[in-house]
């Protein structure tokens, strides 16, 4: 099972930057993936998840009308867009896998960073 979380970077602040989740390992239609993130001195929060089979979305408020997640089903990749990033945005991101029918999530990738600089 592997969950490859890439795309972070230094940006401005009000710039984009796409992370990407590659899955392998699993059956990626029967798992949610959500992302998550982590600041430095804070707790791990849930960001945004992308559903299984019907399409559904979940952002937290932070995040909403800034980010976007979508899901290639061909590519078993899950993206997170991010637009007009703040320095509030800096964290190190994380992608993870949770069966559609559970609870808690069973995968977790290795994060990537993200800074935003005013």
């Amino acid at each position: 099972v592997q969950l490859q979380a890439s795309g972070g970077g230094l940006v401005h602040t009000g710039g984009s930057l796409r992370l990407s989740c590659a899955a392998s390992g699993f059956p990626f239609d029967d798992y949610d993936i959500g992302w998550f993130r982590q600041a430095p001195g804070k707790d791990r929060e849930g960001v945004s998840c992308a559903g299984s089979g019907d399409g559904t979305t979940y952002y937290t408020d932070s995040v909403k009308g800034r980010f976007t997640i979508s899901r290639d089903r061909a590519k078993n990749t899950v993206y997170l867009e991010m637009n007009v990033l703040t320095p509030e945005d800096t964290a190190t991101y994380y992608c993870a896998a949770r069966p559609t029918t559970g609870l808690e999530y069973e995968y977790w990738g290795r994060g990537t960073l993200v800074t935003v600089s005013s």
